[in-house]
């Protein structure tokens, strides 16, 4: 009777097998039955291989975020492009603005007609005015928060001077802002919203204007601008508009996450845009 030799390997592959178990009897190897046979199994082999795909997903993952890295780089060196070109553009706009001012108030000293000396001194008015609408406009640029009614109620009175025709608010913009303070990536481009809605209502709408933050049951806040001027007509589509001002409108609004609507004024003589935000 010829002896029976029981053999036990043990290795601890990443499939979760534990061990493998081989029985030699009467010299013919065989395998226990549910038991997965390994006989020429590595270990030293097959982790050096395991470890070589693992650097070489380490590898490819390193040079993707280098790429990355580099993208995000060249993304933040054309923002700071862009805000320098605008910064200069701004710089120059307002540098031609007070060359128009102090050419305008040069000919009006010369003028040797009243009436027109007067005419001349409206209009450097009325541009300089325009100049400290487009400063204010920039003024919070970069600033974390912005105290939104007195943003509001300054940028609303230079507007009312520089649609007087004599240089005057003797337009009346109604003021009615909660006090709140809002973050400046909203509340500067609100800043833009409103004065592009008023150019809007003085432009096309007649009597006076009124400016409204409240609260919104749904949304968070409502700003709204309304004029006592002529309803919209019938079919009227902001998103169809291919004016520059409401493209501008639409964009900010867009920028903030708002959402614009319009219609009749609450006296249903006029005309109200409002934006709702968060």
């Amino acid at each position: 009777m010829r002896a029976s030799v029981r053999v036990r390997v043990w290795w601890a592959p990443p499939d979760g097998t534990k061990d493998m178990t081989v029985l030699h009897l009467h010299g013919e190897a065989k395998q226990p039955e549910g038991i997965l046979a390994r006989e020429a199994f590595d270990p030293v082999a097959y982790y050096q291989r395991a470890l070589q795909r693992q650097t070489g997903r380490e590898i490819g993952l390193r040079q993707d975020l280098a790429d990355k890295n580099v993208q995000l780089d060249e993304k933040d060196e054309l923002l700071r492009h862009q805000e320098n070109l605008g910064r200069e553009a701004d710089h120059r706009l307002m540098n031609a603005l007070q060359t128009v001012v102090s050419l305008l108030s040069l000919q009006g000293r010369a003028a040797e007609n009243p009436e027109a000396a007067a005419q001349l001194s409206v209009a450097a008015n009325r541009v300089a005015m325009i100049a400290r609408v487009h400063r204010r406009l920039h003024s919070f640029d970069g600033v974390e928060v912005v105290v939104f009614k007195k943003y509001i109620e300054d940028l609303c009175h230079d507007f009312a001077v520089m649609l007087s025709p004599h240089g005057k608010p003797e337009k009346f913009i109604a003021v009615e802002v909660a006090e709140v303070a809002l973050p400046g990536v909203t509340g500067i481009p609100l800043g833009f919203i409103v004065s592009e809605l008023i150019t809007n209502a003085a432009k096309h709408g007649k009597g006076n204007i009124s400016v409204r933050l409240e609260t919104h049951a749904e949304k968070g806040y409502a700003l709204s601008v309304a004029n006592d001027g002529s309803v919209l007509p019938e079919g009227f589509d902001p998103a169809a508009c291919k004016g520059l001002g409401m493209k501008i409108i639409r964009s900010f609004v867009g920028k903030i996450g708002g959402e614009l609507r319009f219609g009749p004024d609450e006296n249903g003589a006029g005309t109200r845009f409002t934006v709702l935000f968060a």
